[in-house]
């Protein structure tokens, strides 16, 4: 098992910065991928950007330029940075691990932007 603790969502004004954090414990040797997705009311979840074993990323093109996900293996931490943030990024952000052929989640951190 994998579990996984997100932090640091909140309310932002548009153009603001946040930092999420997600806190990996458990059976997280041999982890493929790590990455966050979003999800808003009535729309399915979506990637927003993924970082692979050996180092690669990939971000989802709303977010490219904006966003900057990151892994701290010593602390068994990930990161999304976010800056020049946008209402439209308003959603339930969730940190996903994936081991073998299974995914684990967090439990979600709101982020809002908005004035």
């Amino acid at each position: 098992q994998v579990q996984l603790v997100e932090s640091g969502g909140g309310l932002v004004q548009p153009g603001g910065s946040l930092r999420l954090s997600c806190a990996a414990s458990g059976s997280i040797f041999s982890i493929y991928a790590m990455g966050w997705y979003r999800q808003v009311p009535g729309k399915q979840r979506e990637l927003v950007a993924r970082l692979i074993s050996g180092g690669s990323t990939n971000y989802a093109d709303s977010v490219k330029g904006r966003f900057t996900i990151s892994r701290d293996h010593a602390k068994n931490t990930m990161y999304l940075q976010m800056n020049s943030l946008k209402p439209e990024d308003t959603a339930v952000y969730y940190c996903n691990a994936h081991r073998g052929s299974r995914d684990f989640w967090g439990q979600g951190t709101q982020v809002t932007v908005s004035s």
